[in-house]
């Protein structure tokens, strides 16, 4: 079994990937998929912020042909699968469950984060552009997709209201995108996560400028917390 993992790998990235060719009409959560309509929320980046997943899809792909090509029997790329394949796995079923369940999705992307938290922090130090990178675009994008969808679901219960739900949602992504980054600093970790606060700045410049303010100082706390831990390394 541990010699089928790289190909396992492989097979779940491309299947993860293909996922969106096989489900065209997902365009985000349906609004009217919450007891509250959710109709352009301020915990949302702008739009343009999710043609990220281009380069994740890519790179992710990317990681498991090297790794299947070239690392097969390394050691050092052992750990790192398992908690990889699982986040994939979970991802290429993602969609389906998107359009019609948004809190059964909101579960999946939590435990798709989490397994590739894992997979960053287990990732080999060596080979960084093949390992260590897409990992971090993929988890620092999920970092802040994860709040995204847990935002909706608190406005969209009526738990709490859209402005409160965006600020604690972002203090929360705050938090895990800085524990993250001391567990394992990456480069790419932060910019996905800066990429994504900036679009939520984007998102609600004239309109919501506490939002705003919140987004783009958390954007550059992260940038200096990065910098600062790859110092160190």
């Amino acid at each position: 079994m541990k010699n089928l993992m790289p190909l396992i790998l492989l097979l779940v990235a491309i299947g993860f990937a293909v996922s969106p060719f096989l489900n065209p009409e997902f365009g985000g959560f349906d609004p009217n998929r919450y007891p509250v309509p959710q109709i352009d929320p301020p915990v949302q980046p702008a739009g343009y912020a999710f043609a990220i997943w281009g380069p994740i899809y890519l790179w992710l792909i990317a990681c498991a042909v090297f790794g299947l090509w070239k690392r097969g029997d390394a050691p050092a790329w052992g750990p790192m699968r398992l908690p990889l394949i699982v986040s994939l796995a979970v991802g290429a079923a993602w969609l389906p469950v998107a359009l019609v369940a948004p809190v059964p999705a909101t579960v999946m992307i939590w435990v798709m984060l989490v397994s590739a938290v894992v997979a960053l922090v287990r990732a080999p130090m060596a080979d960084a552009m093949w390992a260590e990178a897409p990992l971090g675009l993929y988890a620092g994008w999920l970092t802040a997709a994860s709040f995204v969808a847990l935002g909706l679901v608190f406005a969209g219960y009526g738990w709490m209201s859209e402005p409160v739900a965006a600020v604690v949602c972002l203090l929360g992504a705050l938090a895990v995108s800085a524990f993250v980054i001391t567990l394992r600093p990456s480069a790419a970790y932060g910019v996905a996560v800066v990429w994504a606060l900036v679009a939520v700045a984007v998102q609600n410049w004239g309109t919501a400028w506490a939002l705003v303010t919140l987004s783009l100082a958390g954007g550059a706390v992260i940038a200096g917390l990065t910098t600062w831990r790859l110092s160190q390394k």
